[in-house]
């Protein structure tokens, strides 16, 4: 069984930072790419940022220069450091992985419970 939990959410006013973490647990044989996704009320999810067990990071537009993404492959944790936030990024954010669990040879998406991030302005 795995488990994603996602912590660091809140409230913070315009231009300030959060610092998310994601902690994958559980019987877990290997965790390919990792990331973080967001939904804001009545849209769709879509990816923030994510990285691959090498390190190498993807962004959306909005967010480059702005959050940075990093893991610690020890940990089975990813980060998001989420800088100069603007109300446009108010969402519940979710942390998703790659994940291959023990008994299983096929990667699977497995989903946090997402943490809420409200900007005000």
């Amino acid at each position: 069984q795995v488990h994603l939990v996602e912590s660091g959410g809140g409230l913070v006013q315009a231009g300030e930072s959060l610092r998310l973490s994601c902690v994958a647990s559980g019987s877990i044989s290997g965790i390919k790419t990792m990331g973080w996704y967001r939904q804001a009320p009545g849209k769709q999810r879509e990816l923030v940022a994510d990285i691959t067990t090498d390190g190498v990071t993807n962004y959306v537009d909005f967010v480059k220069g702005r959050f940075t993404t990093s893991r610690n492959n020890a940990g089975n944790r990813v980060y998001l450091q989420m800088n100069s936030l603007k109300p446009e990024d108010t969402a519940v954010y979710y942390c998703n992985a790659l994940v291959r669990p023990w008994g299983s040879v096929f990667h699977q998406n497995y989903w946090g419970q997402g943490t809420q991030v409200t900007v005000s302005s």
